[in-house]
């Protein structure tokens, strides 16, 4: 053979590459979005928004009053569940004046207070001390929540300073929750709603009534509960003033300032408190609300 017969062409080899383009797709495109997705969005986004507004609401109803506190609800509840102490009951009065206001105080000890429909006969020698307590228009309508004996008369949180009353245990606070009221009237008790004057030591920055007139209180200084009353006319920021001064940490306006009632001392013996039936109270003194006055009312504790 000849050397050519053994020289031969070479292959060129042809390569085949195949795709599965099925399943094996690296495309990162978004999802489309429909409407009823931006609709459900919207809606979860309003609904938060919503919640989060009446949170800070109720946040700043209950709480942000302008003053602070220095007994919340929970911690009266406790005190009015707290052993009772017994103590002879009397009514302590003394005089004093600061900042130019006169005051005449009552220390109260060993008594224990109601709320009654009916005014006190002074010939009971079973009441050491009564006075006003809970406003109400000249139709009658009470003004700030009342509980009478366990029976809620009225339910209005306008006033943010209150007295609660249970099984001879007695206490003042600054709040707008209901607890109070409610454990009261589930326990038989009474409560009444009216103005603050001092909280926690601290004067709330408005005064709703204005003028000089007598003016009266029931404040706490430490554990003990004093009745006051001013001995001449005094704006209502003076004489929340000099009750801040003369060291109370709690006080709630009582009105009716000049409206007679009485205290007994330590021999029984009634004494006048007031002149007349006059007073500064938010409605008129007339014959149909003398009907429905709210008297608090101070016995020994039983």
């Amino acid at each position: 053979m000849s050397e050519q017969l053994f020289k031969q062409t070479p292959e060129t080899p042809t390569i085949i590459i195949e795709r599965d383009d099925e399943g094996t797709s690296t495309s990162t495109a978004a999802p489309r979005r429909t409407w009823r997705f931006w609709l459900a969005t919207a809606i979860v986004a309003a609904a938060a928004m919503l919640a989060m507004a009446v949170a800070l609401y109720m946040w700043r109803y209950y709480y942000h009053i302008g003053v602070p506190v220095s007994v919340t609800p929970a911690e009266n509840i406790e005190k009015l569940q707290a052993p009772l102490t017994r103590q002879a009951p009397e009514v302590v009065a003394t005089s004093d004046s600061i900042l130019g206001v006169a005051l005449n105080l009552y220390r109260l000890k060993g008594l224990q207070a109601t709320i009654e429909l009916a005014e006190p006969d002074e010939g009971d020698s079973t009441i050491f001390l009564y006075s006003r307590c809970a406003d109400y228009t000249p139709e009658g309508k009470i003004l700030g929540s009342l509980v009478a004996d366990g029976q809620v008369l009225q339910t209005d949180r306008s006033r943010l300073g209150y007295m609660a009353m249970a099984e001879g245990r007695m206490v003042i606070g600054i709040s707008r929750s209901d607890k109070v009221k409610d454990y009261v009237a589930e326990h038989g008790g009474s409560f009444f709603r009216q103005f603050i004057l001092v909280s926690d030591g601290v004067l709330p920055p408005k005064f709703y009534l204005h003028g000089k007139v007598e003016r009266r209180a029931i404040g706490r200084m430490g554990n003990s509960i004093y009745y006051i009353a001013t001995r001449h006319k005094e704006t209502l920021w003076d004489f929340a003033d000099a009750l801040r001064e003369y060291g109370f940490v709690d006080a709630i306006y009582i009105t009716g300032g000049n409206a007679h009632s009485y205290y007994r001392d330590g021999n029984l013996t009634a004494h006048d408190l007031g002149e007349s039936t006059i007073n500064d109270s938010i409605g008129s003194q007339d014959t149909t609300a003398q009907l429905v006055t709210p008297w608090l009312v101070f016995r020994p504790c039983n």
